[in-house]
């Protein structure tokens, strides 16, 4: 997992081959200005959603992992909380993974917790498992952000 700001993503895009065209994306687009929705970057291979989603309380963000997919979670506008741990840690899973999402959800809790406010970014890559849109305990109850998608 990484926190940090959007100002300094651009020295994460040798991570993987396919975070340049995050990088570029980011440098091209102002997330502020764009419309809900999912926007295509490499077809399946690097695609991102954007949209305003409810927190849920510590308890009901469930954790979550993917096979195939590393998320890149930016914040646009708000905060939002992060739960992590790692995946190899999850004994308690809530059903199998399901193939067509690529998303499995675990019953554990997690091990550390981060905040991310707007401007700012998590990478969460396959062997991390994360619940994210925690409350952080603000007044405001939602966040807009949008997540990019990017195969394994």
């Amino acid at each position: 997992m990484i926190l940090d700001s959007l100002k300094n993503f651009r020295t994460y895009a040798g991570l993987h081959e396919r975070f340049a065209l995050v990088a570029d994306f980011l440098e091209k687009n102002d997330l502020t200005a764009l419309a809900d929705g999912k926007y295509e970057i490499d077809g399946n291979n690097v695609y991102m959603k954007l949209g305003t989603h409810a927190l849920k309380t510590p308890e009901n963000a469930a954790l979550e992992a993917h096979d195939k997919y590393i998320d890149i979670q930016v914040v646009v506008d708000g905060s939002e909380g992060f739960g992590w741990l790692f995946r190899e840690q999850c004994k308690s899973p809530r059903g199998e993974m399901n193939l067509e999402k690529d998303i499995i959800f675990y019953n554990d809790r997690p091990s550390a917790t981060v905040t991310a406010h707007s401007g700012e970014f998590v990478i969460f890559f396959t062997d991390d498992a994360h619940a994210p849109l925690t409350d952080t305990g603000l007044p405001r109850k939602d966040v807009r952000k949008c997540v990019f998608k990017i195969k394994e």
